[in-house]
């Protein structure tokens, strides 16, 4: 598998016959395969294989889990060595653990590492979250969360409360109590949070946590400016307001450097991580913190499968193949190198903007006349490129954004085809209404 290759119609006969399987047997809460309708036999490195004998390039890589790719070779090893020792060991100390904790606490600044703890959570990033929450409210004794527009923090209860998207907590009666969102993004928006809970009749008590992502990213890869960022974790030193950064889709690498708050100078109170930790998608999932939040009993929050032990193994691993291979830089070159690329589909009329940092990328695509999401478009885009070989995400307003988080390992030359693909997608998928640049609504046009 060093290219894609597409033969006959989506999904072949292999692929139909397991989607109608799983049409059969499956929640109907499954997302990937209504909009890409192929069912995998096998991946490695950028690359996967249908049931059909059809390669593609995957730029989706579990949803950013697979940060070196499908299969790599070392991690592999790693984990089949490990395998033949130890696999769960519930929250006992093991040499695989300890390792693990020592190579997370490695990569933040000799500052900040000293005075951080780590908890093992459940193997979700939505565990994690909950954990923070909770952490946060047990320490400060306060019971309100502030997030932001546009956020997305998972699907459990607290988690999706915690979240922007409206559609996905409207079927849920009462979900949890006491969440304030905010405008997110820039100083504006910092300083209307300011306002708020410096205002003795701002209507908001002192929370025990603002939770914020640095890049929204199933929020349509929005990228949090600077300024804001900055207000936002000198507010909450001021306020004695514990800050979480959740780093569950930006953690481990994605944007150029291993936790993207180092990108703006700031160190915050808890770090979220979860996807990439392993390398190559074994579950593990943990919150680094202040060790001065660390006021709760034993059991306060605790998961069966926290000991995950081939996943700690392969983290190591995983860890010291992002040092040998300097794939920090690998994500600053490809970064730039998809900035250059994607220049071209910028001054289309449909494509409103194409943001990212690192390997974290979004088009916005919306309807030239008004300005409206072109959640058509987005999603003939998407199919488009699945048929030349490319497999790419959805997200933001409407699922309007076409998203792409290649592995940190991906090459030049991948990047290059990658490009290409989805460049001729968006090119040839326009609204049918017009073509005109009149009418826009929104963010400037332009790469960022």
């Amino acid at each position: 598998m060093t290219s894609p290759h597409v033969s006959g119609d989506l999904p072949g006969p292999g692929s139909a016959r397991l989607l109608a399987r799983q049409e059969r047997w499956e929640s109907s809460a499954r997302t990937y395969p209504r909009h890409l309708p192929i069912a995998l036999a096998e991946g490695a490195g950028s690359f996967v294989r249908d049931v059909d004998g059809n390669v593609f390039i995957d730029f989706l890589a579990g949803a950013g889990v697979l940060s070196l790719g499908h299969n790599h070779p070392e991690l592999v090893e790693v984990v089949a060595r490990q395998l033949g020792s130890l696999t769960h060991g519930l929250d006992f100390p093991t040499p695989a653990k300890d390792a693990f904790a020592q190579a997370q606490l490695s990569m933040l600044a000799p500052r900040l590492r000293t005075r951080m703890k780590v908890h093992f959570c459940g193997p979700t990033g939505a565990n994690a979250v909950e954990a923070a929450v909770k952490l946060c409210k047990i320490a400060t004794g306060r019971g309100d969360v502030i997030s932001f527009q546009g956020a997305f923090h998972g699907s459990t209860h607290a988690t999706m409360a915690l979240s922007g998207l409206v559609s996905q907590k409207a079927p849920v009666p009462n979900t949890m109590a006491g969440v304030h969102f905010f405008p997110y993004g820039t100083a504006d928006d910092a300083a209307l949070l300011e306002r708020a809970l410096l205002d003795s009749n701002g209507g908001i008590p002192l929370p025990a946590a603002v939770i914020l992502e640095l890049v929204q990213g199933e929020g349509g890869v929005i990228v949090a400016g600077t300024d804001f960022v900055r207000r936002v974790r000198a507010l909450t030193r001021s306020l004695g307001i514990p800050l979480i950064v959740d780093e569950v889709q930006t953690g481990c690498g994605r944007t150029g450097t291993w936790f993207a708050f180092e990108q703006y100078g700031i160190e915050p109170d808890v770090i979220v991580a979860s996807k990439a930790l392993s390398g190559i998608g074994l579950p593990v999932a943990v919150i680094l913190y202040d060790a001065a939040l660390d006021t709760w009993a034993p059991g306060a929050h605790i998961g069966t499968f926290r000991g995950n032990q081939l996943a700690f193994a392969a983290g190591v691993e995983a860890i010291r193949i992002v040092r040998r291979d300097d794939l920090l830089g690998n994500v600053v070159r490809r970064g730039e190198q998809i900035a250059d690329r994607l220049a071209g589909p910028a001054a289309a009329p449909w494509v409103r903007q194409v943001r990212g940092r690192g390997l974290m990328w979004g088009i916005e695509l919306a309807d030239p006349e008004d300005g409206r999401p072109a959640t058509k478009v987005a999603s003939e885009v998407q199919i488009s490129a699945l048929r030349h070989g490319l497999i790419v995400e959805r997200g933001g307003r409407q699922d309007a954004v076409v998203r792409i988080l290649p592995p940190l390992n991906v090459t030049a030359e991948v990047v290059d085809t990658a490009c290409a693909i989805l460049v001729e997608a968006v090119s040839a998928c326009s609204p049918r209404t017009s073509s005109s640049r009149s009418g826009r609504n929104g963010p400037p046009r332009g790469v960022i």
